[in-house]
């Protein structure tokens, strides 16, 4: 991940870093999990294994936009996970914020 984030970034590329910070109940990634997102909507890592990577990639679009960190916070009851197609039924809270070496 940081390879392709160094090429981005010496490309100068904007970017932004998503980190799952804590989760209650189940969840697809342990608090640590990554994710980096580029001002064109390029990703490498990954902060839930698919269930909610769209919509961090659009809050980490408006972060490199703004220039200004966000908490995030995604979950589901059990009965709505399964409905969607999610079956950790947790919650994820993944900290974004622009990054800047």
């Amino acid at each position: 991940m940081l390879d392709q984030v160094d090429r981005w970034l010496d490309g100068g590329k904007a970017v932004a870093l998503a980190r799952v910070v804590g989760v209650e109940g189940s969840g697809p990634r342990d608090p640590g999990a990554a994710m980096a997102v580029n001002e064109d909507g390029e990703v490498v890592g990954s902060v839930s294994g698919g269930c909610v990577e769209g919509a961090v990639v659009t809050e980490a679009l408006a972060v490199i936009q703004s220039r200004k960190p966000k908490l995030c916070t995604f979950g589901y009851s059990d009965d709505e996970a399964f409905a969607v197609g999610l079956t950790c039924g947790g919650t994820l809270h993944i900290f974004v914020e622009p990054l800047d070496w």
